[in-house]
């Protein structure tokens, strides 16, 4: 059935700023209209000037904290009451919602949950152990949230399972693919240096192990990020060269200037910058989990990624030869191809259609 309006919501803290603006831009070529609601931090100038680029997306922001914050759960109320004014006034097809704790809520119109990550699975692969009780409301509220949407999506089946795990079980389920555009990660001519990419606070993506294992690399190490938490502190690494946070641009520059791309992460449901490094023309060095072997298996170099010493040596060896780092960037770029931005808008267009569908069905049926 014909999708026209689609209400998102976001946050603009990491990737899933970047993944709804490049499935906004997706629509809007679709003749879709979206209306973003972004939660937490306020998107900055950089931002808002990438989100009015985009035809017919409507922007608004609610100082609400993000539900993965501390102390988090009882303004959820308040959020989810912000949210659903805006729905009614928005009119939407689908409600599309990149958080959790408010699927279950009485929205006009049928909607899913994206399922990108989450504090009880970041736990369990980053520290091995459950969150302490202080988390127990969040779960609640995630619980609800994700057993009471229409369809609960993920990036990857790995991401997937686990949210079941923790979760479910769940009405639905399915998983689509991010994607990116392979015209916005232009190769260029590489140097030799490797570079990393992610939130330098966040103990998932190992920025430390990367920067003991750069201290035996001939090649420089260089790291985009922000280093400053959300709520408070600033992570720093010996032995990288940091670029602070960049613009699209400039991030993009970066990565067609690259020879290796390493994420050795303990815990990445999708890892949007390992894509748009392959794009560019990176070999990759990835970190030996579920999710980046669903997405990467035989077009990436893996690494345990508590073994500084064997990133190290995966790093050098790629360093020491240039055919065999060639063939690497080769195969990504190959892979890469296939998550395209064109086909995750199609299968969210799919996946509204049938949403809408059964809803239409479901309203017949009773009426």
């Amino acid at each position: 059935m014909r999708v026209q309006r689609v209400m998102m919501s976001a946050d603009a803290v990491g990737g899933v700023w970047t993944y709804a603006l490049e499935l906004a831009r997706g629509l809007a070529e679709e003749g879709v209209e979206t209306l973003l609601a972004v939660l937490g931090p306020a998107p900055g100038p950089q931002q808002r000037a990438e989100a009015s680029a985009i035809p017919g997306l409507r922007l608004r922001h609610g100082d609400f904290p993000l539900e993965w914050m501390h102390d988090a759960m009882p303004a959820q109320d308040a959020a989810g009451a912000w949210l659903l004014a805006l729905a009614r006034d928005f009119a939407p097809d689908v409600v599309h919602l990149n958080h959790y704790c408010h699927g279950h809520l009485d929205w006009p119109a049928p909607a899913l949950v994206v399922a990108h990550s989450c504090v009880f699975s970041w736990h369990a692969h980053v520290r091995g152990r459950p969150p302490g009780p202080e988390w127990q409301a969040y779960r609640d509220g995630v619980t609800r949230g994700l057993r009471g949407a229409a369809l609960v999506v993920a990036p990857t089946r790995a991401m997937l399972a686990d949210a079941e795990r923790h979760y479910g079980p769940f009405r639905a389920g399915r998983v689509v693919h991010n994607g990116r555009r392979a015209e916005d990660f232009p190769p260029r001519p590489k140097r030799a240096l490797v570079l990393s990419a992610g939130r330098l606070w966040d103990e998932a993506k190992n920025v430390g192990a990367l920067a003991v294992a750069g201290h035996s690399l001939p090649w420089p190490v260089h790291v985009a990020g922000e280093a400053r938490h959300p709520e408070g502190g600033v992570a720093g690494f010996d032995g990288l060269h940091p670029l602070g946070r960049l613009d699209a641009a400039r991030m993009a520059a970066a990565y067609g200037e690259a020879a290796i791309y390493a994420l050795p992460a303990r815990y990445e449901p999708f890892g949007l910058s390992a894509l748009e490094a392959a794009l560019a023309g990176c070999a990759l060095v990835l970190g030996d989990i579920p999710s980046l072997r669903e997405l990467w298996d035989g077009a990436a170099t893996f690494v345990p990624p508590d073994d500084p010493d064997a990133i190290a040596a995966a790093l050098h060896a790629l360093v020491e030869d240039a055919p065999e780092r060639e063939r690497r960037a080769a195969l990504a770029r190959a892979r890469a191809a296939t998550y395209s931005s064109a086909r995750t808008t199609a299968a969210y267009l799919d996946a509204y259609s049938r949403l809408i569908h059964a809803n239409h069905e479901a309203t017949a049926c009773t009426s």
